[in-house]
């Protein structure tokens, strides 16, 4: 099966000694963030673990574990899309963010680390040009480091409009400029073009638009195939991803970028922060006594009699 670290927060760049602390005690403890009292205990044991999926904008902090990390499959979708401190305050720099992924690229290989450029915010600052200029900047210099590429553009929530009303999404004449230009690049660097956000009309512009987070990123990146006991889970109309049993949780992710989805006000962030305890089972607080603990259903998925790596030797 499949654990995944990043749908709700940024583990790697943030948590990555706690995460170490559930592997070398084999489990974790996640409460559903919409009933607080279900608690789902998740077994880290690798014999049921085929992959451990990452999201992340600095996986830096998790390179000491690298090798700890080996029981485990790997595979990373990391975010590099050079926006500064007013829209991503805590994120490192591109030059930074670059050596960071070719250095994890080299440990774990390119077929298991992919790139997330997303979302395309077009304004003043942030133009069509400069989003062209700046994704050929990166494509270029993670040549060879990787295989997948995925882009998107400005999912314009609730929430955002309440907190960020500046923040808006952009025509689809741009659209669909700014999507050849990418299309363009990707392809001259080798990289296969994909689409995470609603506007699956684009297909006919040259990119993949199903799905940025699929069952066969993880068994390439694992080289075996996976043959899961539960359906693909899908996130509305427009979201073809796979989505795993992920750990992590709402509202404590300090990159505090704001078009994030995962986060409410940065002061609520910091409040969930201080419950955090290294040593506990759960990312953040501890045990209530009136949480309902239920073991997950938990199996390998993995089909050991092919190697996905020697098909394509």
């Amino acid at each position: 099966m499949i654990i995944n670290t990043g749908q709700r927060t940024d583990i790697p760049a943030f948590y990555s000694k706690w995460l170490m602390n559930r592997i070398k005690e084999g489990y974790v403890l996640v409460r559903n963030p919409y009933y607080p009292t279900l608690v789902t205990r998740y077994s880290l044991d690798p014999k049921v673990v085929d992959v451990i999926g990452f999201c992340t904008k600095n996986p830096k902090p998790m390179f000491p574990y690298l090798n700890d990390l080996k029981a485990y499959g790997q595979f990373w979708y990391v975010s590099i899309t050079g926006f500064e401190r007013d829209l991503e305050p805590n994120v490192p720099s591109i030059e930074e963010s670059i050596q960071s992924f070719r250095y994890l690229s080299s440990q774990v290989g390119k077929q298991a680390v992919s790139w997330r450029y997303t979302p395309i915010i077009v304004n003043e600052k942030y133009t069509i040009q400069r989003h062209i200029d700046t994704f050929k900047h990166i494509a270029q210099a993670l040549y060879g480091y990787t295989e997948v590429v995925t882009f998107g553009f400005l999912d314009v929530y609730d929430k955002l409009k309440k907190n960020h009303p500046e923040l808006k999404d952009c025509d689809n004449e741009t659209k669909i400029y700014i999507t050849k230009e990418l299309v363009k690049i990707a392809h001259q660097y080798k990289m296969e073009i994909r689409l995470c956000s609603k506007e699956k009309w684009l297909k006919e512009y040259g990119v993949d638009v199903e799905g940025c987070m699929r069952l066969e990123d993880y068994e390439r990146a694992i080289g075996h195939r996976l043959n899961p006991k539960k359906k693909m889970q899908a996130r509305g109309e427009y979201c073809a991803c796979y989505l795993s049993n992920d750990i992590g949780a709402y509202n404590s992710c300090m990159h505090f970028c704001t078009y994030c989805y995962a986060n409410g006000k940065p002061s609520y962030v910091q409040k969930n922060m201080q419950t955090h305890h290294v040593l506990s089972p759960f990312l953040l607080g501890e045990f209530n006594p009136t949480d309902q603990i239920k073991d997950a259903e938990q199996e390998s998925w993995k089909d050991e009699t092919i190697s996905l790596f020697d098909l394509y030797e």
